[in-house]
C-alpha cells in the first residue's frame, strides 16, 4: 500500500512539474497538434479492422500501468521484456492503415507540393471528357445487353501495379472498343480496363477485393473489386452488372448502385474532369518557368 501511495504521490509531482514550466503559447500548439493527430488517427482506424488492435493495445496499456502502481517487479519486467520492440510490432500491425494514410497525404492538393502535378492542357481535358461519354455509351450498350463491365479511371494515386497484372492496350477510348474487350468469352472479358489520361491502357487486370464483410450477398465480385480499388487508391470505378444490367459507381470506398444514364455522365464528369477553375492549373515548376519566361522577354 505504501509502494503505491509513493508511485501516486511521483505522479502527482512530476504533474505539477509538467504544469509549472508550461508556454501558453507553444504548449497549445503542441497540444492542438498531437489532439489533431490523434483524432485523424481514430477516425481512420474506425473505418479498418485496425480499431480492433487498438482496443487490445488500450487493455494492454491499463494492465501494465496497474501493475507499475503495485510495484509488481516480475510482471513489469515481463511487459518491457515484450514491449521492448513495441514500435516494430506497430508497424507491422497497421501496415495497411499506415500505407493508406500515406497515400492520403501524398494525394492532398498542397500548392507548395504539388512538384510532380502535370499541366491540365486543353487536349488533355478534351481527351479525357470524350473518354466519357464513350464510356457511358458503352455503359449504356452493355446494360441493355446485360453484359458484366468493370472499368477504372485512374486519378491521383498511380495504378502501375494494377495495371501489371493486365494486357497493355494503350489505345483510344471508344465505344466499340469497349464493347469489344468485355464481349463474353472474350480474353480480357473478366478482368478490369484501366483508364488513364483519356486512354485505354490495359485491359484483364486483376483488383483487390474489399475487405468489407457486410455487404450485400447479391454483390458479386465486379462490384467487390470496384469497392476493393477505390478503398485502396482515389480510383473511380464503373461496373455493369451481368445479371442486372445495372449500372454502379465505386469512389471512396462507396458504391452508388443502379444509376441512370444521366447520373453516370454527372458524376464521371465531376470525378474525372476539372471544374472550370482548375482546368488551366499548372504545377509549381510549370509555373516558375512561365514566370522566368516572362522576366526574360521583358
Amino acid at each position: 500500500m505504501n509502494a503505491l501511495m509513493e508511485n501516486v504521490s511521483v505522479l502527482w509531482d512530476r504533474l505539477l512539474a509538467l504544469f509549472s514550466s508550461y508556454n501558453i503559447t507553444t504548449d497549445t500548439l503542441d497540444i492542438a497538434f498531437v489532439a489533431f493527430l490523434v483524432f485523424s488517427a481514430i477516425k481512420m482506424l474506425k473505418e479498418t479492422r485496425g480499431i480492433q488492435i487498438v482496443k487490445g493495445l488500450v487493455i494492454v496499456a491499463v494492465i501494465y500501468a496497474i501493475i507499475s502502481l503495485l510495484n509488481m517487479q516480475a510482471s513489469t519486467y515481463l511487459f518491457k521484456t515484450i514491449l521492448r520492440d513495441f514500435i516494430l510490432v506497430l508497424i507491422i500491425l497497421f501496415t495497411p492503415e499506415i500505407r493508406h494514410a500515406l497515400e492520403t497525404m501524398g494525394r492532398s492538393r498542397f500548392a507548395f507540393l504539388n512538384f510532380f502535378g502535370a499541366q491540365q492542357g486543353d487536349a488533355l481535358y478534351e481527351r479525357k471528357k470524350r473518354a466519357v461519354l464513350e464510356i457511358c455509351k458503352a455503359c449504356r450498350d452493355m446494360s441493355d445487353k446485360k453484359i458484366g463491365a468493370l472499368i477504372i479511371f485512374e486519378r491521383n494515386t498511380m495504378l502501375g501495379d494494377i495495371i501489371n497484372t493486365g494486357t497493355v492496350v494503350d489505345a483510344k477510348v471508344s465505344r466499340e472498343l469497349i464493347n469489344a474487350l468485355f464481349f463474353p468469352n472474350s480474353a480480357l472479358h473478366d478482368g478490369g480496363v484501366v483508364i488513364r489520361d483519356g486512354r485505354v491502357v490495359a485491359a484483364g487486370c486483376i483488383l483487390p477485393l474489399t475487405d468489407n464483410n457486410s455487404l450485400s450477398s447479391e454483390l458479386g465480385t465486379r462490384h467487390r473489386a470496384s469497392l476493393g480499388i477505390s478503398e485502396k487508391s482515389d480510383a473511380v470505378a464503373v461496373v455493369v452488372s451481368e445479371e442486372t444490367g445495372k449500372i454502379s459507381i465505386a469512389c471512396g470506398g462507396e458504391l452508388e448502385r443502379g444509376v441512370s444514364d444521366g447520373i453516370l455522365m454527372e458524376r464521371l464528369m465531376d470525378y474525372i474532369l476539372p471544374d472550370n477553375a482548375n482546368k488551366e492549373k499548372k504545377s509549381f515548376f510549370s509555373v516558375l518557368l512561365t514566370n522566368v519566361k516572362e522576366k526574360f522577354k521583358k
